[in-house]
C-alpha cells in the first residue's frame, strides 16, 4: 500500500513539474482561459500618449530601387506613402507619416575594401575625402525623399550607422579588427562629426527641399553584434561617448539655428533602457537614468535644447515568451512614466528568436507574420506607451522577413524583376493609414457577457486585442486584432451619443482584403470580426 502511494505521489509530482515547466518557458502552453469579451467601450476621457508617427526606412534597398523605372518606384511609393483612396474607397497605400533616411558612411565607395561583402548593405557618403560635399550621392535614396514628399509625408528622420569612414579609428564603417566596444571615431573628430551631421541637414534642405526633423546619431550602440564587425555599417558606443557626442551636436545645431531633434539611443533591446543587459554591461545600460537624471553628471543630456525628453529603442529580442512581451513593456512604460519621458519604437523585423512563426528566414506575405507583428505593435502602444512605431526596412531584397514589400533583384543591382506587397504592409496600414500625427490614445474598457468589466480585457494575446485613438480632427479610430482561428463577435461602443456608424477596414488572408472597406456597422450592434484578421473601425464625431 505504501509503495503504491509513493508511486502515485511520484507520478503526480512529475506531471505537475512538467506542466509548470511547459507554462514557464512559454512553449506549447495552452491558451489561458477565455475572457469571453462581449463588449468594448471606448473611454474618450481616459487619455494616454500622443501619437507622433508610423514609419519605415529606406535602409539599404532604396539606394538601388530608387534608380529603377517609374512604374515600379511609383507603385512602391504609393503603397508606402499614399493617403488617397480609389473610386471604391479602397486605400491606395498605408500612409506612412515619417520616412527614415540612412545617412551613409562611405562603405560603398570603398567597395570590397570595406570588408562588407554584400553591396546592398554598403552605403555612399555625401562627404568626399577632400572635405567637400557631393550632393548627387545617394541618388536612389534622394529620389524616395521626393516620392514621399509628393505624397504628403511631412516628417523625416536621418539615421546614422557609422561616422564617415575617413574619421573612424580603423578606417572602416564597421568595428572590424577593433578590440573592445568603444565608439569607432577618432578622438579628435567629434567636432567634425557634428559638423558633418549639420551639413547634411542643411544640404538636404537646400538641395532636396526636405528637412530632417530628427537625427539619430547612433544605431544600436549597445548591440553586441556591433562589437565584432558585422556585415553592415555600425559602431558600438558607451553611454559616456553617446552623451559627449550629443552635447557637441547640440552645440553645433544651436550655433547654426538648426531645429532638428537629436534622438537617443536606438537601443537594440528594451532592457538597456531601464536596466542592465547581461551581454552589454553597465556602461551601456540604465539609459533612462543615465541620460535624464541630473545627478548622472557625466552622461546627463536632459538640459540640451535639441534633445527631447524621450528615448528611442528597437523592439527586438523582447517578444517571446508572451509573458515577456507584456511584462517588459510594462516595466519600460512604468520607468518612463516615473521620469516623465516619452518613447518611440524605431525598428523591428523578424529575428531567429521569433520561433512562433518560424524565425526570420523565408519569405512570408501572409497573415502569419502580419498578425505576429500586429500583436507587438499593440503591446508597444498600449503597455510601453510608444508615441511612434517604426518598421525596419520598407523593401526586402530577398527571402528574409525584414521588408513590408518584396522584390527579387537581378545581378546588376539596377532593376528588379517584380515588386510584391504583403499582408504585413497592409496590417501596419491598419494603424498608420488612420491614426494620424497628433492623435491621442484613449482607454478601452472590456466587458464579458455578464456585463462585468474584465481587467486587461482589451488584450487577449490569443484572441482579441483592442486599442483606440482620437485624431486631431475629432475622428475616432479603433484597431482590433483577432489572433484566433475562429470568428469573434463583440459590441463596440463609445460613451457619447453624437456619433455615426463605425466604418470598418479589414485586412486578412482573403484575396483583396488589404484595408478593404466593409459594410458600416451601427453603434452598439454586434460586430463579427473574421478569424486571423485585423480591422480598423473609423467613426466621425459630430
Amino acid at each position: 500500500m505504501e509503495k503504491q502511494l509513493v508511486k502515485v505521489l511520484l507520478l503526480l509530482f512529475c506531471f505537475t513539474t512538467a506542466a509548470l515547466t511547459k507554462a514557464q518557458i512559454g512553449l506549447g502552453a495552452d491558451p489561458p482561459e477565455k475572457k469571453d469579451i462581449a463588449r468594448f467601450v471606448v473611454l474618450p476621457d481616459e487619455k494616454h500618449q500622443v501619437i507622433n508617427n508610423f514609419s519605415a526606412s529606406d535602409g539599404w534597398s532604396m539606394q538601388f530601387i530608387g534608380l529603377w523605372d517609374d512604374k515600379k518606384t511609383n507603385q512602391i511609393a504609393d503603397w508606402l506613402f499614399s493617403t488617397e483612396n480609389d473610386a471604391t474607397g479602397q486605400p491606395k497605400g498605408i500612409g506612412l507619416s515619417l520616412w527614415r533616411f540612412n545617412i551613409g558612411a562611405g562603405s560603398a565607395e570603398q567597395g570590397e575594401k570595406s570588408q562588407i561583402r554584400n553591396p546592398w548593405t554598403r552605403s555612399e557618403c555625401f562627404l568626399l575625402p577632400d572635405g567637400t560635399y557631393d550632393w548627387t550621392k545617394q541618388k536612389g535614396q534622394r529620389r524616395f525623399l521626393q516620392l514621399a514628399k509628393q505624397r504628403g509625408v511631412e516628417q523625416y528622420l536621418g539615421f546614422i550607422l557609422s561616422p564617415p569612414v575617413y574619421w573612424t579609428q580603423n578606417g572602416l564603417a564597421t568595428n572590424t579588427g577593433r578590440e573592445g566596444c568603444t565608439f569607432n571615431l577618432k578622438e579628435d573628430k567629434y567636432e567634425d562629426f557634428a559638423r558633418f551631421i549639420a551639413d547634411v541637414v542643411e544640404g538636404l534642405k537646400q538641395h532636396e527641399g526636405v528637412t530632417l526633423n530628427y537625427i539619430c546619431p547612433f544605431n544600436e550602440p549597445d548591440g553586441h553584434w556591433n562589437w565584432v564587425g558585422p556585415k553592415q555599417e555600425g559602431t558600438p558606443a558607451t553611454n559616456l561617448e553617446i552623451a559627449k557626442t550629443a552635447r557637441i551636436i547640440n552645440r553645433e545645431f544651436v550655433r547654426r539655428g538648426i531645429d532638428s531633434k537629436i534622438l537617443l539611443t536606438e537601443s537594440f533591446d528594451y532592457h538597456c533602457l531601464f536596466g542592465i543587459h547581461p551581454q552589454t554591461g553597465p556602461v551601456r545600460g540604465n539609459q533612462i537614468q543615465s541620460f535624464f537624471t541630473p545627478d548622472s553628471l557625466s552622461t546627463y543630456v536632459g538640459d540640451l535644447s535639441n534633445v527631447p525628453k524621450m528615448l528611442v529603442g528597437h523592439s527586438y529580442w523582447t517578444n517571446t515568451p508572451l509573458s515577456d512581451l507584456r511584462s517588459i513593456r510594462k516595466q519600460l512604460g512604468d520607468s518612463l512614466k516615473k521620469h516623465n519621458l516619452g518613447f518611440w519604437e524605431t525598428e523591428l523585423c523578424i529575428m531567429s528568436n521569433d520561433k512562433e512563426i518560424g524565425g526570420g528566414g523565408g519569405k512570408d506575405r501572409s497573415m502569419k507574420t502580419a498578425l505576429y507583428v500586429a500583436r507587438i505593435i499593440h503591446h508597444d502602444l498600449v503597455y510601453a506607451n510608444a508615441s511612434a512605431w517604426q518598421w525596419w526596412r520598407s523593401v526586402a531584397t530577398g527571402s528574409y522577413r525584414d521588408g513590408l514589400i518584396y522584390t527579387e533583384p537581378d545581378k546588376t543591382l539596377l532593376d528588379g524583376t517584380s515588386v510584391e506587397d504583403s499582408k504585413l504592409l497592409w496590417t501596419l496600414g491598419n494603424y498608420s493609414r488612420f491614426i494620424r500625427p497628433g492623435a491621442v490614445r484613449l482607454g478601452v474598457a472590456a466587458y464579458n457577457s455578464n456585463q462585468k468589466r474584465v481587467d486587461d480585457g482589451d488584450t487577449d494575446q490569443f484572441a482579441l486585442m483592442t486599442s483606440a485613438y482620437q485624431n486631431s480632427d475629432g475622428s475616432l479610430v479603433v484597431v482590433v486584432i483577432n489572433y484566433s482561428n475562429t470568428n469573434k463577435s463583440f459590441n463596440l461602443e463609445l460613451k457619447k451619443k453624437n456619433i455615426k456608424n463605425w466604418q470598418p477596414y479589414q485586412t486578412s488572408d482573403k484575396e483583396g482584403d488589404n484595408l478593404k472597406p466593409q459594410t458600416p456597422v451601427k453603434q452598439g450592434t454586434k460586430i463579427i470580426i473574421p478569424a486571423r484578421s485585423v480591422v480598423t473601425y473609423i467613426n466621425k464625431v459630430k
